[in-house]
């Protein structure tokens, strides 16, 4: 199973929580920052309907797949 880890973190004069190289909104303190990534981690965790999807990669070439709406990650919040 894929693991997401959303890091609680300092960002733009608050806090905000960070996946990978990506920041969410500043939040003016670091309880809103854990509660809002603890919503984003819940959000990653709802399962959906199968789909089918496609997608174009950085060289131009068009990728088709199909999602199980099962499939979905383990998401935790770290906030050290």
């Amino acid at each position: 199973m894929t693991k997401v880890v959303y890091a609680i973190v300092q960002h733009d004069g608050g806090w905000a929580y960070k996946l990978a190289d990506v920041f969410s909104e500043a939040f003016p303190n670091r309880e809103m920052a854990v509660a809002a990534a603890k919503a984003a981690a819940a959000e990653q965790q709802v399962g959906g309907d199968d789909e089918e999807i496609s997608f174009q990669d950085q060289s131009g070439h068009w990728h088709f797949e199909h999602a199980d709406g099962g499939d979905r990650p383990e998401a935790i919040v770290e906030d050290k």
